[in-house]
């Protein structure tokens, strides 16, 4: 991957009609990265802590895509990663309550609130919605698209973060 480098004064920026400079190595790799954020209620089953509450974030969560690399013109339409990922999330998880089909709460909390409480099959931890995102809802949305998922960060603080990545 290259490095770029950040000018720090005015005198040593390119101007924005220069063309980009030649890649001598012929090994590159661009890709496009959008966030999202939305709300949901949380609660960590057979978890020692705080987090084993009923409790929420306000979540940000990063789609890193790249498309096919016979694509010479733009990489990525980033309304793509919106249409095809953001909207997911908008629609599945935004303002519910996340619980695990495992967490004995779960069919109380689902009968308080059928419509708010979305029953998914792994603990809400951020590792496991970085992971679930990545493996299951990349390739489900984008099934129809040239775009691929290859690395989900989810921020469930500003401070605190898990990074589901492909291997290469």
């Amino acid at each position: 991957m290259q490095t770029v480098q950040f000018m720090r004064n005015k005198s040593q920026r390119r101007s924005s009609i220069d063309p980009p400079e030649k890649n001598t190595t012929g090994i590159s790799k661009v890709t496009a990265h959008r966030y999202h954020d939305f709300s949901a209620g949380i609660r960590l089953y057979n978890f020692k802590g705080k987090s084993s509450r009923l409790h929420g974030h306000n979540y940000r969560i990063h789609f890193y895509c790249n498309a096919p690399s016979n694509c010479s013109e733009n990489l990525v339409d980033f309304s793509d990663i919106k249409k095809y990922l953001c909207n997911w999330l908008e629609e599945n998880w935004d303002h519910r309550f996340l619980v695990w089909d495992k967490d004995p709460w779960a069919s109380k909390l689902k009968a308080i609130d059928s419509e708010g409480t979305v029953i998914i099959q792994f603990n809400p931890t951020s590792e496991n919605i970085a992971q679930y995102l990545l493996d299951i809802i990349g390739p489900q949305q984008l099934i129809t698209s040239p775009l691929k998922l290859y690395k989900v960060v989810v921020q469930e603080t500003v401070k605190c973060s898990a990074i589901a990545e492909l291997r290469a």
